[in-house]
């Protein structure tokens, strides 16, 4: 259905001699490619200034550990950066933490980091709550003296600083409670959650499928707290088989898939005041709804909740008086197939507020009155002016921060090329350019206080490590926060110039639509010799892969191995046009795979590829891609590995689901035509099926219907399963021995 045009970037001049790797570089082993230090080198993550502007902050891998997190700090205006509190000092090494922490960590997809994971700065600067081992603790960021609040026990999850830093507020045993800090008197806002009932948690989909994380919302005066109540009875209980080392575990998971019952969410608002009553938020009649946000006005006299349909065509903005409850709605977005939830939303002094919508075919930024009238389009352009949503909770920054008294908003936008980001300035009152503040081929992530004088840059190319640094607001450097230079102390340091450019270019399908893709070379490429490829896929909606980034060491594992390594961006991708994304609606897995397609048909046509040791390898969406390209015959893939893959979307959780492929009970039809299982038979290729034993995401019944499937066919299969682990692999030890699984499997099948 694709027609191949190679297009965009022109691939390197190949050479008529063999590309020796550099002398004395050093090659890279499994054993040290998944050891610590890491070889990107001292990233920072979850950079924050604190509320006064006079602190830093920022968490970093131990030198040891690199998935045991500290907090560091340094003065904004000067003085070198400390360490303020370890990781080890609040959830020591083998502390067990709750189920309900770690599935909250899985779904934010930090379930391998333990330490200081999250922290909340206070008001005034002072002290920092820092939520780790189902315990809370406060640090002064003065000393880094480190109190542990007693009175919230143990089992507290989202623990935060209410805003204007008079209490703490967390969730244990299914109740919201908050402490407060002067008195040290712990109040319960919930006293009914148990069973099925929870109070102040966001339930699976919202924490899987929205980025929605949290399930309770403080007035920015400290007045009231609002809350979620989810009530999961009409949810199915799956039961859950947990494999581990220890035995076997059978868990009741209420988990809604595709096509039946949703959790009931319902909004409560409860002032602080001693006595005042609880008040129920008006959500309409309907309650099989999302409530996919939920923000207060900046005076704290409205509350915005943000309620998408069951069919996520329909999103409306309620606004709720937290006295009474009542609601109206003050903007309805209407969009096919489906709309997208974005954090764009963002309230003003004046009562009106900034949204983000893609109906102008792209992803844009809207100014809108108090009473929800539309003001103007603040951002333009062929090319997503802000972050629009996705799937799998992944959910692009966009709106960055908003500095109201010069009416200027600031985002991040990809205007050049898809593959590279940076951030933008523009008036959201007045007609104007938007400026960029940040420069380079790269990718770059930003961050702004509330105050927004200053931002903190992230930014990394296939060059350049990961880097955080201040800016003005000019976009000139203030201080670098982690530099990660690749010079001689760098962990990276002894491989810097093995591995040949990462080669960015462009393919066109049938329809016109650009296909961009990433091709890597293997260590000593000779372009005389013909080089077996592996295709690293995604390709599900809400995830881009194709970007100017540091690239992980895995990869070069391949590279090391003598194999040319590959991606491409199919149609469903994110960062792109809305009929970009909207082009797999309905049919998940077929044009997908149509666009991969023209990758691998462009592969043979280069004279350095054996057309005939082609495979691939996905986790998660990738590996059902897997599966999909595997069982296509089109393809002629030599062999495959898949990793967790979902194989029928019956199977799959309600939210995503749904969004792409409709309700099964009304679209029978194209469920059957998405599902794995049936395709087995057209299998020819050798397959590594590879699966976490207590994945709570894509529960093991996904691959043992595989196993079973093709033992009924008598088609021999690879497998490896992880006692234990979830959805992702976490640890060295297991990354390394999956990796190890990965060369060996490929070297098998594709080099005999």
């Amino acid at each position: 259905m694709r027609i191949l045009v190679a297009i965009g970037l022109a691939m390197t001049a190949l050479s008529a001699q063999a590309a020796a790797p550099p002398p004395g570089s050093r090659p890279l082993t499994p054993e040290r490619a998944f050891a610590s230090p890491s070889l990107t080198g001292p990233a920072a993550r979850g950079v924050q200034v604190s509320p006064d502007g006079a602190w830093v902050t920022w968490l970093k891998p131990e030198a040891t550990n690199q998935f045991k997190l500290d907090l560091w700090a340094m003065p904004a205006a000067g003085g070198e950066p400390r360490l303020l509190v370890s990781g080890e000092a609040v959830e020591p090494t083998g502390k067990a933490i709750s189920d309900e922490e770690k599935a909250r960590r899985e779904r934010q997809r930090v379930g391998a980091l333990s330490g200081v994971v999250d922290y909340d700065w206070s008001e005034d600067g002072r002290r920092l709550l820092i939520p780790a081992g189902g315990s809370l603790y406060l640090a002064e960021a003065a000393t880094g003296a480190v109190t542990r609040l007693d009175k919230a026990g143990t089992g507290a999850t989202d623990g935060r600083l209410s805003p204007k830093s008079r209490y703490a507020s967390y969730v244990r045993a299914q109740n919201l409670y908050v402490l407060d800090l002067d008195s040290g008197e712990e109040r319960a806002i919930t006293t009914a959650g148990a069973g099925p009932v929870s109070y102040g948690v966001a339930e699976f989909v919202a924490q899987e499928e929205m980025g929605r994380y949290t399930g309770y919302w403080w007035a920015p005066d400290d007045h009231a707290i609002a809350y979620a109540r989810v009530d999961e009875t009409p949810v199915e209980i799956a039961q859950r088989v947990e494999i581990g080392a220890g035995g076997v575990t059978i868990t009741p998971q209420r988990y809604p898939r595709a096509g039946t019952p949703n959790a009931l969410v319902s909004l409560f608002v409860q002032s602080l005041t001693p006595g005042a009553p609880v008040v129920k938020v008006e959500l309409g009649p309907d309650t099989d709804i999302y409530v996919t946000r939920v923000d207060w006005s900046k005076d704290g006299r409205t509350l915005y909740v943000e309620r998408e349909s069951r069919d996520q065509t329909k999103l409306d903005l309620l606004a709720v008086n937290p006295a009474d409850g009542s609601s109206k709605v003050i903007l309805e977005e209407r969009q096919t197939p489906w709309i997208e939830i974005t954090d764009d939303f963002h309230p003003l002094k004046d009562g009106g507020f900034l949204w983000g919508s893609g109906r102008s075919g792209y992803h844009q930024l809207y100014l809108y009155d108090r009473n929800g009238r539309l003001v103007r389009q603040i951002t333009e352009g062929a090319f997503p002016s802000a972050g629009g949503g996705g799937g799998a909770g992944a959910h692009a920054p966009g709106l960055v921060g908003v500095d109201e008294a010069k009416a200027l908003v600031y985002f991040m936008a990809s205007a050049d090329t898809p593959t590279e980001r940076q951030l933008y300035v523009v008036s959201y009152r007045h007609p104007g350019e938007a400026r960029a503040l940040t420069r380079g081929h790269g990718w770059w992530t930003a961050v702004m206080p509330k105050a927004a004088n200053v931002f903190v840059g992230y930014y990394s190319d296939p060059d350049t490590p990961p880097q955080a640094a201040l800016y003005d607001l000019n976009g000139q450097r203030i201080r670098w926060i982690e530099q990660n230079p690749l010079d001689e102390t760098h962990p990276f340091h002894p491989y810097v110039g093995r591995y040949p450019e990462p080669e960015f270019g462009v393919l066109r399908a049938a329809d016109g639509e650009d296909l961009q893709y990433v091709l890597l070379k293997p260590v000593g490429f000779d372009p005389a010799k013909r080089y077996p490829v592996i295709i690293e896929v995604y390709g599900g909606p809400g995830v881009q892969t194709v970007q100017k980034t540091w690239r992980p060491a895995s990869e070069k594992l391949y590279l090391e191995d003598g194999y040319i390594l590959f991606q491409l961006d199919n149609r469903g991708s994110s960062n792109r046009s809305e009929k970009f994304q909207a082009a797999i609606a309905g049919r998940l897995g077929s044009v997908e795979v149509d666009d991969q397609l023209v990758g691998i048909q462009w592969l043979r046509s280069e004279p350095f590829v054996d057309p005939n040791r082609i495979g691939v390898s996905g986790w998660s969406y990738g590996g059902y891609m897997t599966l999909r390209m595997l069982t296509d015959p089109r393809t002629k893939l030599k062999a495959g590995a898949s990793g967790a893959p979902p194989t029928d979307w019956r199977q799959y959780d309600t939210h995503y689901t749904e969004r792409y492929m409709g309700m099964p009970q009304q679209h029978e039809a194209a469920y059957d035509a998405s599902a794995v299982i049936p395709r087995l038979n057209d299998l020819r290729s050798r397959l590594l099926l590879l699966q976490g034993m207590a994945d709570d995401n894509v529960q093991i019944d996904n691959s043992i219907e595989v196993m079973n499937r093709l033992q009924a066919l008598s088609t021999p299969f690879d497998l490896m399963l992880y006692p234990g682990q979830r959805h992702g692999i976490a640890g060295e030890a297991r990354q390394l021995q999956l990796w190890r699984t990965f060369l060996q499997f490929f070297d098998r099948e594709l080099k005999g």
